[in-house]
């Protein structure tokens, strides 16, 4: 059985491109000026497909998002070919780690002023904003599900857009008391955007909120 095209989507998402082994954490993705870009990313086992395999039980391990995580090529060699120096609790525990510092990333940040936040912000925003130019739904690359830029796109979305948006989500509640209430109700319809945003990558939703520009707006500096 194949790994589905949502787990391969949620396991990239959650680990933000980047391999999952706290000694590393290498970016997984090549972007090439005029040549062809591309992924490096192995969905590694962490209970082998076979019995016999590394950490291998009986009946064998899913190609499930539970039994996956994200690793560089070298990682992945030295996870399988040394399975006793790499327990399959200390690869749950890398990946929960990891998983866990990407959806938490923003936290601990204080700013002393409402132009420090808005600045931070907006510089998230500005990368999130060209890169929808560049390869969007609107972009030149939207025509053609074949070509290089889009498939750049599906990995930007899950590396970059959405762990942004979680950045600015967790950046601004962070620092909630810097901010008015109305730049408030213009946060909120953004983090309805973006965690329907979210979920839409990994299970495709009918409609969701679409990115609300007066936030943008409100958290230009």
């Amino acid at each position: 059985m194949a790994i589905s095209d949502a787990d391969c989507k949620l396991l990239w998402g959650r680990a933000a491109g980047i391999c999952s082994n706290p000694a590393c954490r290498d970016d997984l993705t090549v972007i090439l000026e005029g040549a062809a870009s591309y992924n490096i990313g192995e969905m590694a086992h962490v209970i082998a497909r076979k019995p016999d395999g590394p950490r291998g039980q009986k009946g064998g391990g899913p190609d499930s998002y539970a039994n996956l995580i994200l690793l560089c090529p070298t990682c992945h060699t030295h996870v399988d070919k040394a399975p006793s120096e790499y327990p399959e609790d200390l690869l749950r525990t890398w990946k929960k780690d990891h998983e866990a510092e990407v959806r938490n990333i923003g936290k601990q940040k204080k700013f002393e002023s409402l132009a420090e936040l808005k600045k931070f912000v907006n510089r998230l925003l500005v990368e999130n904003g060209a890169i929808w130019k560049t390869l969007g739904p609107k972009s030149d690359a939207a025509g053609d599900s074949g070509s290089n830029l889009y498939r750049i796109w599906n990995f930007r979305k899950l590396d970059t857009i959405i762990p942004h948006n979680r950045e600015i989500i967790n950046a601004v509640e962070a620092n909630i008391n810097l901010i008015s209430q109305d730049e408030y109700e213009h946060f909120v319809s953004f983090k309805n955007h973006a965690l329907a945003f979210e979920k839409h990558q990994y299970n495709r939703l009918d409609t969701y909120p679409l990115f609300p520009g007066s936030f943008e707006e409100r958290f230009r500096p």
